[in-house]
This record gives C-alpha cells, structure tokens and sequence, in this order.
C-alpha cells in the first residue's frame, strides 16, 4: 500500500511538471508574439489583426507582423506612405488608411501589396494626384472617396485602372479641375468628357503658341539686322562723300600745252 500511494504520488508530480513546462512554452511564445506587435497597437494573434486606430501616429508604425490579415490604421495623423512601407505584408487582405492626412504616396508605395488583398481604403484624405506606378497592379476593391482630387488625364488612367468600390465611386469629386470643379468625376466620363484628349488639345495649343512665338521672334531679328545693316551703310557712304576729293598734280602735258 505505501508503494502504491508513493507511486501515484509520483505520477501526479510528473503530471504537474508537464503541465508547468507546457505553459510555459506557451507563454514563452506568447511573449514572443506580442513583442512583435507594433507599438500603440493591438494584435488580435487569433485572427492575424493589427489595430492602430486612433492611436495618433503620424507615420506607417514599424514592425507591424508579416502574417497580418486586416491592419486598421485609420483616423490617425499619417500624411504619406513611404514606397517600403508594406513591402513584408504579403498576406494582407484588408487595408484601412480612411481618415488620416494622405495627401502623397511615394511611387511604388502600394505595389508590393500582395494579390490577396482584397480592400483598400484611402477614404477621407487629401489626396489630390495620385498615378498608376503608386498602386502597381492591385486588383482590391478600392475606396478613394472624399478627397479633393485634380481631374486630369493622369488621375482618369487611374480610376480606369483600378477596381473602384461602385457604393463609393460617386463619392470621387473633382475639386480643382476648373468648369469641372464639383462634379463626380465618373459621371463626367460617362457623359463623354475626356481628360486626355482635353490635355493633349491643350498641349497641342501650346506647341503652337511656342511656334508662333519664335517664329515671330526670327522675324523681328531678321528685320532689326537689316535695318542696322542698312543703318550702317548710309553712315559709310556719308562718310566717304564727307572726305576731300584727291587735287589733280599738274602734268608734264599740260606744261606744254599751256606754253603753246
């Protein structure tokens, strides 16, 4: 009966051993896992989600984990994404950037974003230009409403380009583009405007312009040299009727003549 009791004893001390070195394994890599959680930000490992929302930040935070499926950084202060900045976030899926101060994106910025992303927020920013090399060949479904965007050729390339929200598109306003200004900038293309061929008119124009002015700045030139040219050569032939006649030496000839 001792040896029994003694025995069991044994086992339930190796049962509660196992147990503590179990938990602390998964607390050892439990603390690994939230160091890797950027600063200001809240990382829900369970469903690979990193919060940064209204924390503050005013740039893209550091570290954010490479498994990352959803990142929240919206409402903070951010004003630019740098080219690099999601370059290590191939398994992003969900991108939220809406209401921050996001008025560039470096060339390339969003191009590293892999092909499961599947939404991308830069709502309710300061956007005003933005082109083809920043977003590369992203398919997600994109939100770029609520900024004051300038309608060109440059931004019309674009919003064909991408796969724009159809809840948000109407949203896009064209703020500074002159007779344009205030109108949703897809209904502009539907109803036939064509930023492109309105810009090559007007380069187009000014070529012509450029043209007309050198030409007429070669006339001038031409004109102005002719007329000291001519300037010139009155002033030399006034100054050659200016100068003595040559007196006539009298001749040997004419001695004799006058003696006769």
């Amino acid at each position: 009966m001792p040896r029994r009791s003694f025995c069991a004893g044994a086992g339930k001390r190796v049962e509660l051993h196992s147990w503590l070195c179990v938990s602390l394994f998964f607390w050892v890599l439990w603390g690994q896992a939230s160091s890797q959680c950027p600063d200001s930000c809240q990382c829900a490992w369970d469903t690979a989600t990193v919060l940064c929302s209204d924390a503050g930040l005013q740039e893209i935070p550091e570290g954010i984990p490479p498994e990352t499926v959803s990142l929240h950084l919206e409402r903070n202060y951010i004003r630019n994404i740098p080219e690099s900045a999601f370059s290590d976030l191939v398994h992003l899926r969900d991108l939220y950037l809406s209401h921050n101060r996001i008025d560039s994106l470096a060339s390339g910025a969003l191009r590293h974003l892999g092909p499961e992303l599947r939404l991308l927020d830069l709502s309710h920013n300061q956007l005003r230009q933005a082109s083809r090399d920043e977003f590369g060949s992203t398919r997600a479904k994109t939100r770029l409403y609520h900024n004051p965007w300038h309608c060109d050729c440059t931004l019309q390339e674009l919003m064909e380009a991408l796969n724009l929200e159809p809840e948000t598109v109407n949203g896009i306003i064209c703020e500074s583009s002159g007779e344009y200004a205030g109108q949703p900038l897809v209904k502009l293309l539907d109803s036939g405007v064509n930023f492109c061929s309105l810009q090559r008119k007007t380069t187009d124009v000014a070529m012509l312009v450029t043209m007309f002015v050198w030409f007429f700045m070669v006339i001038v030139y031409v004109v102005y040299y002719v007329r000291q040219n001519q300037a010139e050569a009155r002033r030399h032939l006034e100054y050659l009727k200016s100068l003595p006649s040559p007196r006539k030496t009298p001749t040997e000839t004419d001695t004799l003549s006058t003696g006769f």
